[in-house]
Parts: C-alpha cells; structure tokens; sequence
C-alpha cells in the first residue's frame, strides 16, 4: 500500500515538473511588458527630475499599454537610487531616470561609488536637457561674451561667479570656461543657484551659469542679462542669445537626463524602450511640459546616449582632475 502511494505522489510530481517546464516558456514569451514597470528616480520628490520623470511615466505607459511606477530612491547625491537599479535583474522592469550628476560627473569626483557607471548600466535613451544661460549683473560692462572675457582678462582676480556648492555641474562649467578662455575669476559657492541671485542684483556676484528657466523672469525685468547659451546651438526659450561657443570655440556644458537599465538588458528590450520614449519625445503635450520646467526634449537611439554618457565621463574627468576640484 505504502509502495502505490509512493509511486502516485511520485507520478503526481513528474507531472507537476512537466508542467511547469511547459508553462514557464509559455510565460517568458509574453510580449514585453507583461507587468509594470518601476522607474527608479534617484533623488525626492516635487523636484525637476521627479516632476520630468512622472510626465515621461504617465506618456509612455499609455504607449506601452503598462502602468509606469515611479520610484523616488534619493540620497547620497543620486548614488542610493543608481546602486539599485544596477543591482536589479536585467528583465527590463527597472529601469532608472539618470543625469548627467549620477553618471558623468559623480563618478569622477568619487571613485569610491559602489557602480560602475559605464559597465553596471545599459544605456536606452536620451530624455531632455536643460537649457542653461550664462547671466551677469547689470554693473559688469559687458554686452556680450567677448566683451566679457576681455574684461575678465583685463582684471585677474576683480571678478567672482557663484555657484550651486562645490562639484555642481554650475561649479564644473563656471571652471571650463575659466580654463577655455584663460581668465581667473574667484568661485563663490552658495547652496542653490536661488541663493545667489540676490547677491547678483546688488552686485556682489558678478557671474552665474543658471537654469533658463529660473533664470527667465530676472532676465525679463532687466535685472540681470543673459549673454550665452551653454549649449552649442541656440535654445528656442531664449532664441536671441548666441551660444557662448560663439565666441569660444569648442565650448559646451549640458545638463542632461536619460533612461538607463542595469547591465545585460536585451537589445530588443533597450529598442522598444528606446522607440516608445522617442515617440513621447515628439509630442507636443510632453515638449511644453519640458519648456515649463525649462528642459529641451532630447532623443535618438542606445548607441547615441551612450556617446553623450562617455564623452561627457571624460570631459568632466580631465577638467576635475586638472582643476583638482572635489566634492563638498
């Protein structure tokens, strides 16, 4: 008696083990997405990057047909929420809102991350970059970019720029163009580019590379004059400002945001996601949203983003490592 059940139990479990052989196949060749998706934002809540990424996650979940999660991780500067996502499984369901301070800047000032930025990632798409402007205050006699290097040239050392803190992408920039056009102006760090402009407006701050969009309203009252772009072409929210790469060759500094997923994603994965985000890219709901907050939509394939991601590592390495500039 104790022989027969043995033998049915034993038949009962090969036929379970069969089962789940045949079904799991079945189950892994759903179309992606099966399930929702988590997009891990590493840093809190109401700020740009939340607000940009919640946006991108209610367009691109009715592309998808899938409910997008956002997923606020912050701290340590990005590095909490970058660490996760590097360390979830490669299946495409998370997948992480970076910038170019988690991936390209970070790493450089802090080896000692626990990712590796460029081999713990595949990269999927380029979101959106803010629009950044070069402001002076109304007592600097300058009208334009050259007008101001010159008098910077004139006068080593007379003038300051503020700055958003110590490794901010406001510091490295404000140290590139010192390095690109061979002036010495003294750093002045705030805790916020919001800080700064009232000292700008009395006069105490002379320069600030800023956001255009917060930069926007002072710009509009006369209070302070916007005299360069960051970027190498002209931004359509501020079209009458030449880029400062105008009167100094080669220059560029963007702030840029993208999706990545850890390493070993499927290409095909990487692709749909990467096709679905472009598509929200051109819609004309998601590019005013972005003018809003003072983003310019970005775009183009893997392989593009990930050229963005290297080439912005070394350029901000070298400046690091040849201005010895360090972290707060």
């Amino acid at each position: 008696m104790a022989i027969r059940t043995s033998r049915r139990l034993l038949g009962v479990a090969i036929a379970l083990m069969v089962f789940s052989g045949l079904a799991a196949p079945n189950a892994q060749s759903q179309p992606y997405p099966a399930k929702p998706i988590r997009l891990v934002v590493p840093f809190p809540p109401a700020g740009a990057t939340d607000i940009l990424s919640r946006e991108l996650a209610r367009q691109l979940s009715e592309r998808l047909k899938q409910q997008i999660v956002v997923d606020n991780r912050p701290g340590a500067g990005g590095t909490l929420g970058s660490d996760l996502v590097a360390k979830s499984a490669a299946d495409g369901y998370t997948i992480q809102m970076a910038t170019s301070s988690t991936h390209a800047i970070g790493p450089q000032l802090n080896p000692n991350i626990p990712y590796n930025a460029r081999a713990d990632f595949t990269p999927i798409a380029h979101v959106a970059n803010p629009a950044n402007v070069l402001l002076i205050a109304p007592q600097v006699a300058a009208a334009n970019v050259r007008e101001l290097v010159a008098l910077l040239k004139a006068n080593p050392g007379r003038f300051n720029y503020g700055s958003s803190g110590n490794g901010t992408i406001v510091h490295l920039t404000s140290e590139l163009f010192k390095a690109m056009t061979g002036t010495f102006v003294v750093h002045i760090p705030y805790r916020g580019t919001a800080l700064v402009i009232p000292d700008m407006m009395s006069g105490q701050i002379h320069l600030l590379f800023d956001n255009i969009a917060s930069a926007m309203p002072h710009v509009k009252d006369n209070k302070l004059r916007a005299i360069g772009i960051t970027s190498a072409q002209r931004s359509a929210l501020l079209p009458d400002v030449p880029p400062i790469a105008d009167s100094v060759a080669g220059f560029e500094s963007i702030t840029w945001f993208g999706i990545f997923g850890p390493k070993g994603m499927s290409a095909d994965i990487a692709s749909r996601l990467n096709t679905e985000v472009n598509a929200v890219l051109k819609s004309p709901d998601f590019i005013e949203r972005l003018r809003t907050l003072g983003f310019e939509a970005a775009g183009g394939t893997p392989q593009d983003f990930a050229a963005l991601v290297s080439r912005d590592s070394d350029k901000w390495g070298r400046l690091i490592k040849e201005r010895q500039i360090t972290a707060e």
